[in-house]
């Protein structure tokens, strides 16, 4: 019973690690360091005390276990969403720029002073093959309209994205927009560039850069993607 108990409160606790671990750092008042800390040890503690609130449930059924199913059913609930992130990402590589165009990829303007020196600059051919390697579908958009109508698509689509727009430019047609995250709320920068493509149609290429870290999940390479299905019906 006293085992039971401590499970239970080992539970309530793992759910609010992982719910203060990414709101700390959103706010600012955690480092990412401690914050992945605080997260790892509240998953962790979810899982040890869900294998014995299930153990307890196998055995209960009446009124007396509705406590224990409780905290497991919030608790995993709570716990599911990282894990189920990090096991959506498996296999992605350890990459945080993504862009349709290695060979000349749009270059950030207004994003270069929101990120830290030389994080804008693209990192050459290394890291060309390796997302070639790990995204070999992605490839720029081809458009039937002049670039005008390609610029004006692609931002409302940006639009719709709910993405913050940091620039335009409908001269050069050219954007530059910040998304965050889900979880921990990570700003990740993206530049859209436009340019003429055969007669009278255009070539959308995109870029998205993370902020922080060395991986990025896979999240530039969806977002991409998701940007260009939503590109091709608008």
């Amino acid at each position: 019973m006293r085992v039971a108990r401590w499970a239970t409160w080992g539970a309530a606790a793992g759910t609010v690690a992982v719910i203060a671990a990414p709101l700390g750092y959103r706010i600012g008042i955690a480092p990412l360091g401690p914050a992945f800390l605080l997260l790892a040890g509240g998953v962790l503690l979810i899982a040890v005390s869900a294998g014995v609130l299930g153990a307890r449930m196998a055995r209960e059924t009446g009124p007396k276990g509705w406590t224990a199913r409780s905290a497991l059913v919030a608790a995993v609930a709570v716990g599911a969403v990282p894990v189920a992130t990090l096991v959506s990402s498996l296999g992605a590589p350890p990459i945080h720029d993504v862009t349709t165009d290695t060979e000349d990829p749009p270059s950030f303007v207004a994003a270069v002073a929101l990120n830290t020196p030389g994080r804008t600059d693209y990192g050459g051919p290394g890291l060309a093959e390796r997302q070639r390697a790990a995204y070999p579908g992605l490839s720029p958009a081809i458009l039937s309209v002049a670039p005008a109508d390609a610029f004006r698509r692609a931002l409302a689509v940006v639009r719709r994205m709910d993405w913050e727009v940091l620039a335009t430019d409908p001269d050069t047609f050219r954007i530059e927009a910040t998304d965050r995250t889900f979880w921990f709320g990570f700003h990740d920068d993206i530049v859209i560039r436009v340019a003429a493509a055969g007669e009278g149609g255009s070539r959308v290429d995109v870029r998205s850069l993370s902020r922080v870290g060395v991986g990025d999940l896979g999240v530039n390479a969806r977002r991409v993607r998701e940007f260009l299905d939503a590109l091709s019906e608008e």
